[in-house]
């Protein structure tokens, strides 16, 4: 659990050496219009989400998991620092892909992995420490790359620069696969498939239902625009981005200890609760100041949400766990893609605070569908 943590954490921190600087990358120095932002993000998270109905089918041969999650990972080490080397918008989004596609690949075995290393009672926590260290790595990559180009290094310098970290999850992660490859077997507390196939029912309306609440949030990159028009300097923008993965970080392991605690339902009910409020109290318009504040207090939302997500998937799978997290992992990546490119619409159409308006009365709606749902189970 630990070591998969810790690979999490360096490969974040690539990732994020790379992700806030791809609009700046592909409209500064390669003169990309905007519509090919909206590209690179739409073509990488469909294609992500379609391999993860493969992925997951196939991380339900334990003996496939740790090649699925290091050739994942190897892809999307190789992958992100070409991105520097591109002189194309068209050669941007072709590797964004790429990256995408070893995340597609690697997700469902891991999680799958990290479910089955502990006992169904730790799950939250497994969960937790995981996307803590997730965020944390991100917090790290944001800022270096912020440090680089204070020092007066160029967006493609410091998106190549990525490698170092990648090369340091993906040995990481080959000392941690040999390790499990020497256990007798993983530590398990029961099985992974439900007995007699009671909870086959539950699942797809449990997973909708959940899929609603994530989706009615409004996208980071949106929120990201929105605090751009609001005043804030884009200079700014990588602290800003840093800081909110700080409180993703720091909550993200106590929420898990909460949902080990009292379960799922009330966790999700939380996180969907603060989406709407921290969109209600964006929409007013407040200064720059007081609106960077509040978004950073959104990072709570998927801080706890997470953890409670993936330990739902594992705790209502109908079959196999990699099945389960490839398929429900697929449906919230084309349900986010599908619901990022509305709240855009609306925001061309009617401005950000109008779409922060709908996103508040879309959670509360979530909300209260994902409670009655589990009130009728």
């Amino acid at each position: 659990m630990r070591g998969l943590s810790w690979v999490s954490a360096f490969n974040d921190a690539a990732s994020e050496m790379v992700y806030p600087l791809l609009p700046a990358f592909m409209v500064g120095s390669l003169g990309a219009p905007a519509a090919a932002l909206g590209a690179l993000d739409g073509a990488a998270d469909l294609a992500a989400s379609l391999l993860r109905f493969i992925s997951g089918r196939l991380a339900d041969n334990r003996v496939l998991r740790g090649p699925l999650v290091l050739f994942g990972y190897v892809v999307a080490t190789v992958a992100r620092p070409l991105i520097g080397f591109s002189h194309s918008a068209t050669q941007v989004i072709g590797l964004r892909v790429a990256d995408r596609f070893g995340k597609g690949l690697r997700s469902p075995a891991r999680d799958a992995m990290l479910a089955e290393s502990v006992p169904a009672s730790m799950r939250g926590r497994a969960f937790g420490m995981h996307r803590s260290f997730d965020h944390a790595g991100a917090v790290v990559g944001s800022l270096v790359a912020w440090l680089l180009l204070e020092r007066g290094m160029a967006p493609g310098a410091v998106i190549r620069g990525s490698l170092v970290p990648g090369l340091l999850a993906v040995a990481v992660l080959a000392w941690v696969l040999r390790r499990v490859g020497r256990e007798e077997a993983p530590v398990v507390a029961e099985p992974s498939q439900p007995q007699e196939g009671s909870l086959a029912a539950p699942f797809w309306p449990a997973i909708s239902m959940l899929t609603l609440v994530m989706v009615a949030r409004l996208p980071e990159t949106l929120l990201l625009l929105h605090l751009q028009r609001a005043g804030v300097a884009i200079v700014m923008i990588p602290l800003v981005w840093a800081g909110l993965h700080v409180v993703r970080s720091a909550v993200a392991y106590p929420a898990g200890r909460v949902v080990d605690a009292v379960g799922e339902r009330g966790v999700v009910s939380a996180s969907g609760g603060i989406a709407a409020l921290g969109a209600l109290l964006l929409a007013m318009g407040w200064a720059p100041g007081w609106q960077v504040v509040v978004f950073l207090a959104t990072g709570v939302v998927t801080g706890i949400a997470e953890p409670a997500e993936r330990s739902l998937i594992a705790r209502l799978a109908p079959k196999g766990l990699g099945r389960a997290y490839g398929e429900a992992q697929a449906l919230f990546g084309v349900a986010a893609l599908a619901a990022g490119i509305g709240f855009g619409v609306l925001i061309d159409a009617r401005g950000s605070s109008q779409a922060l308006m709908v996103s508040a009365a879309a959670s509360v709606a979530a909300v209260v569908g994902w409670m009655a749902l589990d009130e009728r189970r």
